[in-house]
């Protein structure tokens, strides 16, 4: 199919959140006790269960349909366009069929009803993709000269340009229909090794218990864990909780060298099979990527960690630790503890984003004013937070506000995540309107950008100011600077299986390793267990390759930031308006086309250079409020 697949995992926000503070407003976590406003509305999909079963009935129809036009496209534009249309149907469709049933599932995963129907869906997508394996194959037969006079003999084709164009692209990885069709029926157990892994890192794994210098016992598990490392003042307690934690990593080390080995083959296997010369040229393919962005930024940002070091330095001097560990780089510099309710939250969002223009705010209201987002936590929700659009009728947000500082930062971040699937929607046609994981951090990241430039001219205070610029700063490394260690260490793991190398735990280990020893040389004590925080990564087992786009897209919004808040007022509304096109474009270019278009050129080193240095200013920054303690 030329046409996006419906993602069935919704962005997600990469750092874990923070837990909520004791001194937060007490709410039941009986979700019938949440007032209706806070939250969704999933009448605007289907009004039950009923008239969702309708729709699951009618888009089992459609795929029969579409299924039974194999061997017609070659009849001429008409056939071919009849053909494109009803792919547009079912896939509005199937957007309204599996969200009803997941979101109602995420509300409350006990749900088994709602687990069930999901099941549905999924095996019905599944039954689809074998069913049309034939599509692009019998496309392709068509030769491009042909093709190419038909998408010009009519403006109904437009949507459908781009899309066909980029199929003809790739066609030399495009197999013959019978290799489609053995290709599809491997898909299952393509992931099976990301399916292994979830079920050792969840199902199956035992964390230990650690007694606390509080005398309260803990298990350390992945909450646990990152509670006390935020916490706990008491740097032995950090210490102990990290051990322990890491230690169950270590004792599986061989059962995750075994499943990321299989990882890896599984992705040379299927590089190879559709006639790609890397692992790493065939995740980047689909978005037309050079290999060089990849590369170049690794070694780009490898060669300039001094501004990560520099702030750990700082750390150990602000904390006053004799020796400066990475289990410490989460406790907060000051003894501040304050609770930021909901209402305030939106209303700091909503005022931080005036850059962006009018039209921008009032859409952003209307997504705050109800129904769009789920806000709080109840018993079996989701944990996390997420913004999962519903073409034809909007995005819907997950939350599980808590009232922590992070968490008003995650309702920017979503929120941006939200206007750019709203402005995509409104703007480009279906075919178009779904716009990559490549710039899909774009807008997130540049609205978490202007809420910290909001709220440092709001507050004064500098424990407030020195809270709100190592938010930025740990974002920065946690988003940047470890997204781009992450994407060294699974290129040069999976270049040693094309190359037929070995891969065991100890290779792992000492890779893991030596990486951390380049980015925070003696800045830390480099403790030996981290070499196992591989296991531990959860996207290289199971989305390979997508790290770096964290990355990118940090750096894209980066620079975007300062074109549009600096300059003259003439300047700013030029960027200002490239920016809101990006937004607007969905899918109809390729990626690095699009960034280019609105001032983002990631080919030059000049936009990853720019998180450089903005980090290393912020750190000075933070010196400064330090110093006013």
């Amino acid at each position: 199919m030329i046409g996006k697949k419906l993602r069935g995992n919704a962005v997600l926000v990469l750092a874990m959140l923070v837990l909520a503070s004791c001194f937060a407003e007490e709410r039941s976590m009986d979700r019938n006790q949440i007032e209706d406003q806070y939250k969704w509305d999933l009448n605007a999909i289907y009004p039950d269960w009923a008239s969702w079963e309708q729709g699951l009935n009618e888009l089992d129809a459609k795929m029969d349909a579409f299924a039974a036009l194999k061997g017609t496209l070659a009849k001429g534009p008409d056939s071919l366009l009849a053909a494109l249309k009803l792919n547009d149907d079912l896939n509005i469709l199937s957007y309204k069929v599996y969200r009803y049933p997941q979101l109602t599932r995420d509300t409350d995963t006990r749900n088994e009803d709602a687990s069930g129907n999901l099941q549905k869906v999924q095996i019905l997508f599944a039954k689809f993709g074998t069913a049309t394996a034939w599509f692009n194959p019998e496309m392709l037969e068509i030769p491009w000269q042909t093709m190419e006079a038909w998408l010009n003999s009519s403006e109904t084709f437009a949507p459908y340009r781009f899309g066909i164009s980029n199929l003809y692209r790739q066609q030399t990885h495009v197999l013959t229909e019978d290799k489609e069709t053995l290709l599809s029926y491997y898909s299952e157990l393509n992931g099976s090794p990301s399916a292994i892994y979830s079920e050792l890192s969840t199902s199956d794994i035992q964390f230990p218990e650690a007694v606390l210098s509080t005398g309260d016992t803990l298990q350390m598990t992945y909450g646990n864990y990152g509670k006390v490392l935020r916490t706990s003042r008491v740097q032995a307690d950090r210490q102990l909780a990290f051990e322990n934690h890491y230690q169950t990593f270590k004792d599986n080390q061989y059962s995750y060298a075994a499943i990321y080995k299989a990882v890896c083959q599984k992705d040379w296997a299927n590089a190879q099979a559709r006639n790609y010369a890397s692992t790493l040229e065939a995740a980047l393919d689909d978005d037309n990527v050079p290999t060089s962005v990849y590369t170049n930024m690794v070694q780009t940002v490898k060669e300039n960690t001094e501004p990560l070091k520099k702030y750990s330095r700082l750390r150990k001097k602000v904390l006053g630790l004799e020796a400066y560990h990475l289990y410490d780089s989460a406790i907060s510099l000051t003894d501040l503890d304050e609770t930021y309710p909901y209402e305030d939250a939106k209303k700091w969002v909503l005022a931080s984003v005036g850059p962006l223009g009018k039209d921008y705010q009032k859409k952003l209201e209307k997504a705050l004013a109800g129904g769009w987002i789920d806000v709080y936590e109840n018993t079996g929700k989701r944990s996390g937070a997420y913004s999962a659009n519903v073409y034809g009728v909007h995005p819907y947000m997950l939350l599980n506000y808590n009232e922590t500082l992070d968490y008003v930062f995650t309702l920017a971040h979503e929120l941006g995540h939200t206007m750019h699937s709203t402005l995509s929607s409104e703007t480009q046609p279906f075919a178009l309107h779904d716009y990559t994981i490549f710039v899909a951090e774009v807008a997130s990241t540049l609205n978490e950008r202007l809420l910290l430039n909001y709220l440092l001219k709001e507050w004064d205070d500098p424990k407030q100011r020195i809270m709100l610029l190592t938010q930025a700063i740990d974002n920065i490394i946690g988003t940047f600077f470890s997204q781009v260690m992450f994407a060294d260490f699974e290129l040069q793991v999976h270049q040693m299986v094309e190359q037929g190398q070995p891969i065991v735990a100890s290779t792992l280990n000492e890779l893991m390793l030596s990486l951390y020893e380049t980015y925070y040389g003696d800045s830390v004590e480099l403790d030996e267990l981290y070499e196992v925080l591989w296991a531990r990564i959860s996207h290289f087992y199971q989305v390979p390759y997508y790290v770096y786009q964290y990355a990118t897209c940090f750096a894209s919004s980066a620079e975007l930031y300062q074109k549009i808040t600096t300059g003259s007022n003439d300047e700013k509304k030029v960027a200002l308006d490239k920016y809101l096109t990006l937004l607007k474009s969905g899918g109809n270019d390729y990626p690095m086309e699009q960034l280019k278009k609105a001032g983002v050129d990631l080919t030059q080193p000049e936009p990853v250079q720019a998180v450089i240095d903005q980090l290393n200013t912020m750190v000075d920054q933070l010196e400064k409020e330090v110093a006013k303690l």
